[in-house]
């Protein structure tokens, strides 16, 4: 997926970079509100393991692998403006020090890669969140199936680059099977790792999961005999001037 430098061509790599900056502004804006101080260190945890599971390819046909993605596992742990964030970091570092993505590019892989895959795998989310029961396995599946859509998504974002302003000789209709189609089995292998990983975090702290909020039940009391929720604390006193 990771996009050579003059694959696309220099009108449509420009437009690309100004709309990923674009993106990068306004994820910069969004990310205050969904990071704190709980969960500011995951964000960077996030970036670490999609850095480091980017790197690590498995077979989906013959002569064709393929790698996480990690918008749709970044978006669901840390939300979507953070994930943007995230996956820009991560591609940005491959180009400069593995140059995996052409630097010409960036702005193409950032918008195919991060925004794409982060926004349309966090919408289908929600939406799947919100009418699925709030149990830690619906969660997790809704995390499966956000992830399994969003890497075709990302390949068509990149065929309708091509299209404008690709450079090579091929058909569009072969660029658009050959692109969906390998995706889709990359899908397969992105739902996977996204939904294990996400299901691993809800079982121990699902209050660090900006996508399950709200998931964890509240603390219970045994009192005579009878389960009672628990009172809530007290807020702290405003320190004295």
């Amino acid at each position: 997926m990771h996009v050579p430098d003059g694959f696309i061509d220099a009108p449509v790599s420009v437009a690309a970079g100004v709309a990923a900056a674009g993106a990068v502004a306004v994820s910069l804006k969004g990310a205050r509100r969904e990071l704190d101080e709980r969960t500011a260190p995951l964000a960077g945890l996030v970036a670490a393991f999609v850095f480091a599971v980017q790197m690590l390819n498995f077979p989906v046909a013959a002569g064709t692998s393929g790698h996480l993605l990690g918008g749709a596992l970044a978006a669901i742990l840390v939300g979507p403006f953070t994930g943007v964030l995230c996956i820009s970091v991560v591609l940005l570092m491959q180009g400069i020090l593995f140059a995996d993505g052409g630097l010409t590019a960036l702005g193409v892989n950032i918008v195919v890669m991060g925004v794409v895959t982060s926004v349309v795998a966090y919408a289908l989310f929600r939406g799947l969140v919100r009418v699925l029961p709030r149990t830690r396995r619906s969660t997790t599946a809704a995390s499966f199936v956000a992830a399994l859509v969003s890497v075709p998504a990302a390949a068509c974002a990149f065929t309708l680059m091509y299209w404008i302003g690709g450079t090579t000789d091929v058909p569009i209709g072969k660029v658009f099977t050959a692109m969906v189609g390998v995706h889709l089995l990359i899908g397969v292998g992105e739902a996977v790792i996204t939904a294990l990983t996400v299901g691993a975090v809800i079982a121990v702290r699902p209050d660090l999961v900006h996508g399950a909020r709200g998931l964890a039940a509240p603390l219970k009391l045994r009192i005579g005999g009878e389960l009672v929720d628990a009172p809530e604390p007290a807020a702290a006193p405003e320190p004295a001037a």
